[in-house]
């Protein structure tokens, strides 16, 4: 479990091939530890195992889900990640319950400033869009957000200078790939009034 509070920036050292998977080496970047092998680890938003660790290095196993679900499959040599531990008993809970679990890929429509912030524009899947809501939380790439409005298949958000620079979501232009986690809340909620 995550809060969606980036907590560090990493930097993909190497993306290896493992058959059809991926082995995905990530520099920590200051991320506060300590970790330690079968740690879960949010990768822009993606929660993924610890397999080898060494000196702030850490390696994750992508498995054919984890490809098939999200955009780490193409991730590049010296590409910034958005990192955030698991969340530890006693923690505060700051941003929102987010799993780390992608419910799919949406795109940046309108991208912002990477100092000043802006209004985050972001297609959002059609399977997913009836989880969003005004004023509502959305996790994009791990970062835990509030959607600000709606309209047609796309979602805005208001992100502060502050977000813009300490996450990923500053460097993304129109056309890049997000990673989407819906409010796990409102799943379950669907879930139980279809049994009623």
């Amino acid at each position: 479990m995550f809060t969606g509070l980036v907590q560090a920036q990493g930097t993909v050292l190497a993306v290896l091939p493992v058959g059809r998977e991926r082995r995905l080496r990530v520099d920590l970047g200051g991320l506060p530890g300590p970790f330690r092998l079968g740690d879960s680890i949010a990768l822009s938003g993606v929660c993924c195992t610890v397999v080898a660790l060494a000196d702030g290095v850490a390696d994750f196993h992508l498995s054919t889900e984890t490809l098939d679900r999200t955009w780490l499959g193409q991730a590049q040599v010296g590409q910034a990640l958005n990192l955030e531990g698991a969340l530890r008993a006693g923690e505060p809970l700051g941003g929102h319950l987010v799993q780390g679990h992608v419910d799919g890929v949406g795109a940046v429509v309108a991208a912002i400033d990477a100092a000043a912030g802006g209004d985050l524009v972001a297609r959002v899947p059609a399977d997913l869009q009836r989880y969003c809501v005004e004023k509502g939380s959305i996790t994009l790439d791990g970062v835990s957000l509030t959607i600000a409005g709606m309209q047609g298949d796309t979602v805005r958000i208001a992100v502060i200078p502050h977000t813009a620079q300490v996450t990923t979501l500053g460097r993304k232009c129109a056309g890049d790939g997000l990673h989407v986690e819906v409010d796990v809340i409102a799943k379950y909620v669907e879930r139980m009034l279809a049994a009623l």
